[in-house]
């Protein structure tokens, strides 16, 4: 049946009316400043919630004049802020919870630093709570925040420990870990064990034996499977313990960029299909297949499969290590130790990540390459120029590059240029800047890490992030490290001045530019009319607030379709 234009449009002008009736919004939130985080950055009086999204911003008395009814509850801010909830688009969901809650959690992101000796102790300490047959299992020692600098554990340092109970302790950086004795007998690894693919080594000493330590998950998610596993209960408890959390911190949506990294694809899929199934979650997840854990082939799950709750959007992968860990692929050698040539790994030979890519990406899943140094930077680039290229459905693909961390002008120039998303870690800035600036890469690369700078003066996009468990999630901490770019360790410096960008640049870096990311910016991101009502309250408006204390503001309340999460 064809309709005339008049009547076609008075059709939709009343479906809206029944959709979004005025007079009659549930909630109204004023008395405060509204960050809309809009295109054009206003900031307003007012914002109406019907059914779960805003139906109204502007002044109070226009809003409250068209949506306001006796049954409308009024939100008064009483002089707090209300802004977009924040987007976290890299966390380890799963990893997080595991290694923060199931784990013994040896992370320090405070002074002073640990010691090869109190970690020894800690361990030790644990040691009464391993139940028979299980194994000791920690994370969070960081030899680049370790005394002496670059003190790292062996099998014969957690042989002090035990050398009954295997142990295997991951380094924050979630890119090397360290074992004993016993956890290298149960795996069946010997000194003639060959290393395994995709980047994984079982590091020996000179004289060819095994020294404990692994490098790259091909290396040490062996041991991962041969541990006791956790019941379903203990881990999805867990998990909500921690997505609590993730909200308390004023973030409505996160990835998890590694779907199936601990417990295989469809195990993982399955997790989170069960948590969203009972409304269990707080916040909103987008989720990334994890590619090292691929079966060939894999088509279980389809691309952009789920609802604005829940969706699997894209597969992550992984070309280098870590710079902190000395494993991120520079295109220079790193100054530590001095006079080295190591220039760090790249995990695949680029024709090899391209082949698996390829399948993926003519499929339409959206494709998120880890890439910290200069050398996995231009390999991914290359391989992402490859694929648009290539034919297909190549518009709007939103390919994405994580971390980012040590790049050239040129290589930002070409990020831009083919509509690359990059995330940057800031707490690279913070807890590792005065490492990075003088002892791992010397300060030309180190001013230029995380250059969010470069990206705005060339017009592109950028998002940051914590990459969780590797750092702490909060993105107020990382607003005040964007904008001040000081590092931790005393006497404090800036990092870079010309990366650094002003308060709303990096507003919009946790809100709308990570929502664009992860393919939400239709429904999340700015408070605008037609997108979900996902807020957070603010106790300071961050935009008037000095840059050094926005980290310090509190989280007031979060709110998910225009309904508050209680926050535990």
């Amino acid at each position: 049946m064809k309709f005339a234009p008049k009547l076609l449009s008075a059709l939709l002008m009343a479906q809206c009316a029944l959709v979004f009736a005025k007079g009659n919004a549930d909630t109204i939130f004023y008395g405060g400043p509204i960050l809309t985080v809009n295109a054009k950055n206003e900031e307003v009086q007012a914002l109406a919630v019907q059914n779960g999204k805003i139906v109204a911003v502007g002044s109070k008395d226009a809003v409250t004049k068209e949506w306001q009814a006796d049954n409308t509850k009024v939100v008064d801010l009483k002089g707090q802020t209300l802004m977009p909830g924040f987007i976290e688009p890299h966390t380890h969901l799963i990893l997080t919870t595991m290694f923060e809650r199931l784990w013994l959690n040896l992370s320090n992101y405070a002074l002073p630093q640990s010691s090869i000796e109190s970690i020894v102790q800690k361990l030790k300490a644990e040691l009464k709570n391993v139940p028979k047959g299980g194994w000791l299992t920690a994370f969070g020692v960081d030899p680049s925040r370790t005394t002496p600098f670059m003190a790292e554990l062996t099998a014969n340092d957690l042989d002090k420990v035990s050398t009954e109970v295997p142990i295997l302790v991951v380094n924050t950086s979630g890119h090397i870990a360290y074992a004993n004795h016993k956890a290298l007998e149960i795996a069946g690894i010997t000194n003639k064990t060959p290393n395994p693919k995709g980047g994984g080594v079982f590091v020996k000493d000179k004289d060819g034996n095994l020294t404990g330590k692994l490098v790259e998950a091909p290396a040490f998610l062996p041991f991962v499977a041969l541990m006791p596993a956790p019941s379903q209960s203990q881990l999805v408890d867990a998990i909500l313990a921690t997505l609590n959390s993730v909200a308390a911190k004023g973030i409505t949506s996160a990835t998890e960029i590694s779907v199936g990294g601990n417990f295989g694809v469809d195990k993982e899929a399955a997790l989170w299909r069960g948590i969203f199934a009972n409304k269990a979650s707080p916040i909103r997840i987008r989720g990334y297949l994890f590619s090292d854990n691929l079966p060939a082939g894999y088509n279980n799950i389809k691309p952009n499969e789920g609802d604005d709750y829940l969706r699997f959007i894209g597969i992550k992968y992984v070309s280098d290590g870590s710079l902190q860990g000395l494993t991120g692929a520079l295109n220079e050698p790193y100054i530590y130790p001095k006079g080295t040539k190591e220039r760090g790994s790249l995990d695949y030979k680029d024709a090899e990540i391209y082949g698996l890519m390829k399948p993926y990406y003519d499929q339409g899943w959206q494709i998120a390459i880890h890439a910290n140094g200069d050398r996995a930077i231009e390999q991914t680039l290359n391989n992402y120029e490859k694929l648009l290229t290539s034919g297909g459905n190549s518009k709007d693909r939103r390919l994405r590059i994580e971390h980012f961390t040590v790049s050239t002008e040129a290589q930002v120039k070409r990020t831009v240029k083919l509509g690359v998303i990059p995330g940057f870690t800031i707490g690279h800035v913070d807890y590792w800047g005065e490492t990075f600036h003088n002892q791992i890469l010397g300060p030309e690369r180190a001013k230029r890490i995380d250059p969010a700078g470069d990206f705005k003066r060339a017009g592109g996009r950028f998002s940051l992030h914590s990459d969780s468990p590797v750092t702490p999630i909060g993105p107020l901490n990382y607003i005040s490290e964007e904008v001040t770019r000081l590092w931790q360790l005393p006497p404090q410096k800036v990092l870079g001045p010309d990366q650094a960008v002003s308060v709303d640049d990096a507003i919009r870096a946790v809100t709308i530019n990570p929502a664009y990311s992860m393919f939400a910016d239709n429904i999340v991101g700015s408070l605008e009319v037609g997108k979900q009502a996902d807020l957070v309250v603010l106790a300071k408006n961050p935009r008037i607030t000095p840059p050094a204390e926005i980290r310090n503001i509190k989280v007031m309340g979060t709110y998910i379709d225009g309904k508050p999460i209680a926050l535990k």
